[in-house]
C-alpha cells in the first residue's frame, strides 16, 4: 500500500502502539501534564524537539493546538534531510475526557510531503495504585511501519521527560 493510500483499513491491519510506564506520582499530577499549557509543554516532544501550547481545552470536543519544534541542531538536520518541516502546527481535539482517569486525543497528520492527511488518535489510561500511578497510553499506527516505529520511538524520547520528573520510572 502507498503512502498515498492511507486508509482506515489499514490502521485495522496494524495493530495499535501500547506504552506503560508506572510512576510515583498521584493520578492528577499526571493529568495535569496532560491537560494543560504549561504542563504539555513541559514534556511534549521526543528530546530535541519542544511544544508550544496555543490552545488546549480539556473537555469533549475541545481544542488542542500546538507547534511542534525542532530546536537540536541534529534533529533540524535530520528533519531536513528526510524533506520534514522543522516545525509544524499540531492540530486535535479531545475526544474523551474521564477527569484523572482517561482521555482521547485524535490529531491530523497532515504535515508530511506526499501523504494524505488522515486523523490518529491516543488514549491515555491513569491506574492508581497505592501511591503510584499506571499510565497506558495506546496509540494508532501511523500510514507506515516505518513511521508508526518512529512515532513509537520518538513517544519512548519524550517518555524520558517524565521519567526524569518523577525520579526514573517503575517497571
Amino acid at each position: 500500500m502507498s503512502e498515498n493510500a492511507y486508509s482506515e483499513t489499514a490502521t485495522a491491519i496494524r495493530p495499535k502502539v501500547v506504552v506503560e510506564r508506572t510512576y510515583r506520582a498521584r493520578p492528577e499530577e499526571v493529568w495535569e501534564l496532560w491537560t494543560t499549557k504549561e504542563g504539555f509543554e513541559s514534556w511534549w516532544g521526543p528530546e530535541g524537539f519542544r511544544a508550544e501550547v496555543h490552545v488546549i481545552e480539556p473537555r469533549v470536543g475541545g481544542t488542542l493546538r500546538y507547534d511542534m519544534i525542532a530546536f537540536a541542531p541534529e534533529h533540524v538536520a535530520a528533519m531536513k534531510q528526510m524533506g520534514l518541516p522543522t516545525s509544524h502546527e499540531a492540530r486535535g481535539r479531545f475526544m474523551e475526557v474521564e477527569p484523572h482517569r482517561r482521555l482521547a486525543i485524535t490529531e491530523m497528520i497532515d504535515f508530511l510531503p506526499g501523504v494524505k492527511p488522515y486523523e490518529w488518535t491516543m488514549v491515555v489510561e491513569l491506574f492508581p495504585s497505592g501511591g503510584r500511578v499506571r499510565m497506558v497510553v495506546t496509540m494508532d499506527p501511523m500510514h507506515s511501519d516505518e513511521f508508526t516505529r518512529m512515532a513509537q520511538e520518538g513517544f519512548a524520547s519524550q517518555l524520558t521527560k517524565l521519567d526524569r520528573r518523577f525520579g526514573g520510572r517503575e517497571a
